[in-house]
């Protein structure tokens, strides 16, 4: 047998670790496939950081997605209270109760009444949780929180005994549990010791950083399987918990050859290709009142206009306020917007922390299916965050749209001072992103106007001019290049060098006027000329003409005179 044969037998017959998939988004993607199956796993962190809700999606997703009944007993929230709290995310626990999918139990333990006197242990909860999971043959278990059952004891021993039956007793059981607890002072959680008994472990935490809350999740142990080590952010909005991977994607994406069009008249034009590629990521930076917004506007509009959906995320206008700015120089957006092809989301940056908005993005994009988007601007978002954080942020963002061929633009607020230290939004992501255009103040005379010009663009020729563009009552339009002693003319200078070109055009047509009278003046007095020397020419041809035939005549008389005289004779 071959060395490559005995590779592929030996990785074919590698043991798969087996896995129960949480239906949590990016959780699963995180773990490389979900908790472990017929295992307990704990989930512990501060209050309000979503343990519960995660533990409860865990459920539904089971019962919804997987077909695995589950079982939800909690310590702390009566069943009422829990059916109402989840109905908010869509989660209609009434009725998969009364499909017999799950079974929710509430067990109150009062601290006040919990006596410590003689044994204490855990058969009663074992028989309860037993009837649970038999009465719906229950895949998933949940136990929220599990410090409520030992409240009320100080018998560290019998504590530590009795937790570790429980995590064996649910193993047996063959169910995957999640457990939630109470995180401790010094310790995962307030017992310290159910994070040694788990065989999976998550820890949730909420914080606020400069008064932006932010919730993390980070998988502290995993046994038997590879999983993720960073901290990783997770968003909890209507549709429940989302959470979103921090570390890169491999450069591995497809590239496509299509050619999308930039919609700004005139810069077609300075690429070979006649645009930018498909799924490219493209930055637009400049300073204030550059028209980086209605560049990226039109990009915006030209994808609507062949029928592609566009997000475009704005951080400084309103919806209503880019409409109405754009109409003023001839760009409608509304139709667009009413037809469903432009969604446009407005917010502040500091409304969220990086990665909510981040994860925002990620559930916009899965929603709404764009080919196109737009960020106006990007180094808002650095109000938000430290310089590293903003660099991590913008990697993954475009990492994401890389890996759905999604064609994005940035916009950038470049610094108006020159000989210092890029911006940190273009200093972040000007060496991710494919092609990078530049629009800058060109001041002279008094005047300043605006020019644009291409830093760079991979895998396109283009051109390296400044092109001058104005923006008219009818949009933008890019001017041709005009070139004067002192380099290419803008502005005042060109109008100038426009008119001393009409001047002189107008001379020189003025001259060749002049030249074309003197020719036909010339031309009539040679026709003249000529018409005089055809007469005198004429003139003498005919008495030419009466001399021969004088000449002939007096030879005929002299031949007829000859012969006369010899017939006399």
């Amino acid at each position: 047998m071959s060395t490559s044969s005995k590779t592929k037998k030996h990785a074919s017959s590698v043991f798969k670790f087996p896995k129960t998939p949480t239906g949590v988004e990016g959780l699963d993607e995180i773990t490389e496939g979900g908790l472990p199956k017929g295992r307990p796993t704990l989930v512990c962190g501060g209050a309000g950081c979503g343990k519960t809700l995660l533990s409860m999606q865990f459920l539904i997703k089971g019962i919804t997605e997987f077909n695995e009944p589950g079982v939800f007993m909690s310590f702390e929230e009566p069943s009422a209270d829990l059916f109402i709290n989840v109905k908010s995310l869509g989660f209609d626990l009434e009725r998969l109760s009364s499909e017999k999918k799950l079974v929710i139990d509430h067990v109150r333990v009062e601290r006040s009444e919990i006596e410590e006197a003689g044994e204490y242990d855990l058969d009663g909860l074992f028989i309860r949780l037993e009837y649970a999971i038999n009465k719906v043959k229950a895949k998933r278990v949940v136990l929220d929180t599990l410090e409520s059952l030992f409240s009320g004891l100080d018998n560290q021993a019998i504590l530590r005994a009795e937790l570790r039956r429980l995590f064996h007793w649910l193993k047996e059981k063959g169910v995957t549990a999640i457990i939630t607890g109470e995180r401790g002072e010094a310790t995962l959680t307030r017992q310290g010791l159910e994070e040694y008994v788990s065989d999976c472990v998550i820890l949730l935490d909420h914080r606020v950083i400069e008064q932006v809350s932010t919730r993390r999740l980070r998988i502290v142990k995993y046994r038997g399987s590879t999983h993720g080590t960073n901290e990783y952010p997770f968003l909890i909005d209507e549709n429940g918990i989302s959470v979103l991977p921090i570390t890169s994607l491999k450069l591995d994406n497809e590239v496509s050859s299509d050619v999308v069009s930039t919609g700004v008249p005139g810069l077609n034009e300075m690429f070979k290709s006649g645009g930018f590629y498909r799924g490219s990521n493209i930055l637009i930076s400049g300073t204030a009142g550059t028209a980086k917004t209605t560049i990226a506007a039109y990009f915006a509009n030209e994808q609507c206009r062949k029928k592609e959906r566009v997000l475009y995320f704005a951080f400084e206008e309103s919806p209503q306020q880019l409409i109405r700015n754009m109409r003023s120089i001839g760009l409608d957006l509304e139709p667009h917007v009413k037809k469903g092809y432009l969604q446009i989301h407005s917010s502040r940056p500091s409304l969220n922390g990086l990665e909510l908005h981040l994860l925002t993005l990620r559930k916009l994009i899965k929603e709404f299916n764009p080919t196109t988007v737009v960020i106006d601007p990007i180094s808002n978002l650095i109000t938000v965050g430290s310089d590293h954080e903003v660099r991590s942020m913008l990697v993954r963002l475009i990492d994401m749209l890389k890996i759905n061929n999604i064609t994005a633009m940035f916009t950038s607020l470049s610094k108006q001072t020159e000989h210092i230290r890029p911006d940190l939004g273009e200093e972040s992501v000007s060496s991710l992103v494919d092609t990078w255009l530049t629009v800058r103040d060109i001041e002279g005379v008094g005047e300043r106007n605006r020019g644009i010009y291409i830093i760079k663009s991979r895998g396109v020729g283009h051109s390296n001019q400044v092109r001058e563009f104005v923006i008219t009552d009818d949009g933008i339009r890019l001017l041709d290049v005009e070139f004067g002693p002192n380099g290419i003319l803008t502005g005042a200078a060109r109008k100038t060098s426009e008119l001393n070109k009409k001047i002189a055009a107008l001379k020189l047509q003025n001259e060749l006027d002049r030249k074309d009278r003197e020719i036909y003046r010339k031309r009539k007095v040679l026709e003249a000329n000529i018409d005089a020397l055809k007469n005198e020419f004429e003139s003498v041809e005919e008495e030419l003409s009466i001399l021969k035939a004088t000449e002939d005549l007096h030879a005929r008389l002299a031949t007829n005179n000859t012969s006369n005289l010899k017939k006399k004779k």
